[in-house]
């Protein structure tokens, strides 16, 4: 064994397969042992009565970075990531969209020494440019964002163009994050509600209904099954959806399915008190108490098989400056999202392994990341949360470190705390703040013939 720079000792450590007690040998950046072995370290750190996890893997954030970084950046989102246990994202912001591998090299340039966690960069799919595929993909972006109704100034996809994006990325191997809401379907909605000139915060439901959700998911994993392409169905808000690409992937479709907290925790009608404060895509669809119940079923079976934080942040003040129809879409998350699948485990919707395989394991293996990232094995990267699952807290605006400075979530009550949070063995966040040096460092996608090299004998 190389010589050990840190032991965290006593845990109780968290993977997808369960809990035991452990000790934790960090040497070089990686963990070299997990077990009853103790080596002599520099340093030592006691964590009895603490769990142990993987950092989270949070693939779906938006830090406006460069572009509209008075909403967020690097700097501050990964602060608030690393805060709250985070430890990898993927990022895409629709500001200034990655295009070209020239976009993608000056993203990368710009963003050296800006980002308190590791990070990986999507590109966006657009349409009639699927000949930019292969050569993103080579260059090592994470995935293509992909919509199916244009959205933030971006292009949305027809079924044709699509097809044609799939098939180029099946060519390379490449996967998609596709957004499913059906252009003509909210195209319609939208022009039937400004005609009547309405403004009224309940015009979201109507506009971004669920039938616009359902009927570009099942085209959407259709052709993704037709193409022999991989994909992700964004921020699925409802158990139909699910039932859709569930079908798809019986018929053989490689299809991961992503939700959110938002679509667990707040309810359709939410919309109506809080207007622009619940402005997000699909839009929250629980009505009832079994909604969210079926929900958690089907993230414990898997059928929803990992969570994203969808962190898309804009100030109070910013979602005040307008109506419903003109202020920004979407949600701070990066700040809560880790607390709130604690909060999960605690209340018995999850136990802490799926917290370990939802915001871990399963992202990372999604996007070709795992088991470098996500996981807990000896060669992995250091990357290593201290939870008390104890503490009892209340989430609450005045405590986000987002640029947001709110959270949809200010008032409730939440069980368990990270203490602690190490990125490749270096300890970069305290008791919910960020400390030491910018040391996120990018990371290729699996295109990249240098992505994620490794000696891990990996887990099937």
């Amino acid at each position: 064994m190389p010589d050990v720079d840190l032991v965290i000792r006593d845990a109780t450590v968290v993977s997808p397969d369960g809990t035991r007690r452990a000790h934790v040998a960090v040497a070089g950046g990686v963990i070299v042992s997990v077990g009853p072995e103790r080596p002599p370290a520099t340093e030592t750190v006691d964590a009895a009565g603490l769990l142990l996890l993987p950092g989270g893997v949070d693939t779906h954030v938006h830090l406006m970075d460069p572009g509209s970084t008075e909403r967020e950046d690097f700097p501050t989102g990964t602060a608030a990531a690393a805060a709250a246990g985070v430890t990898t994202i993927v990022e895409h912001s629709h500001g200034q969209p990655v295009r070209t591998v020239a976009d993608l090299e000056a993203k990368i340039d710009y963003l050296r020494g800006r980002s308190h966690v590791d990070f990986g960069l999507a590109a966006h799919a657009w349409p009639g440019k699927a000949d930019a595929v292969a050569p993103l993909w080579a260059a090592g972006v994470a995935f293509f964002k992909v919509f199916t109704c244009t959205t933030h100034g971006v292009a949305g996809h027809d079924a044709a163009a699509l097809r044609t994006h799939l098939q180029s990325t099946a060519r390379v191997g490449g996967v998609s994050l596709m957004h499913c809401e059906d252009e003509s379907l909210t195209a319609a909605a939208e022009e039937v509600l400004r005609s009547q000139g309405r403004d009224d915060n309940g015009i979201l439901l109507d506009w971004r209904d669920r039938d616009a959700e359902l009927v570009a998911t099942a085209v959407a994993t259709l052709l993704v099954r037709r193409a022999a392409a991989r994909a992700t169905i964004a921020h699925v808000s409802n158990p139909e959806a699910a039932e859709y690409v569930t079908g798809e992937r019986r018929r053989g479709a490689q299809l991961a399915v992503e939700s959110c907290p938002q679509y667990f925790l707040l309810r359709e009608d939410d919309v109506h008190e809080h207007g622009p404060l619940r402005k997000f895509t699909p839009p929250a669809r629980a009505r009832i108490d079994d909604d969210e119940h079926q929900m958690w079923r089907l993230l414990r079976a898997g059928t929803l098989t990992h969570i994203s934080s969808d962190h898309a942040p804009s100030t109070l003040e910013q979602k005040r400056a307008g109506d419903i129809w003109n202020v920004h879409f979407g949600l701070p998350g990066l700040d809560s999202t880790f607390a709130l699948l604690l909060d999960a485990a605690a209340r018995g919707h999850l136990s802490y392994s799926d917290v370990a395989r939802v915001y871990a394991e399963a992202p990372a293996r999604a996007y070709g990341m795992w088991p470098r990232k996500g996981s807990l094995l000896p060669g992995a990267d250091a990357d290593i949360v201290l939870v008390d699952p104890t503490v009892r807290r209340t989430l609450r605006n005045d405590d986000v470190l987002s640029k947001a400075g709110w959270t949809p979530y200010d008032g409730r009550a939440v069980t368990g705390k990270v203490v602690r949070t190490y990125l490749r063995g270096e300890c970069v966040a305290v008791d919910g703040a960020a400390v030491g040096d910018h040391d996120g460092r990018f990371r290729p996608g699996a295109g990249a013939s240098s992505a994620y090299p490794s000696t891990l004998t990996a887990r099937p």
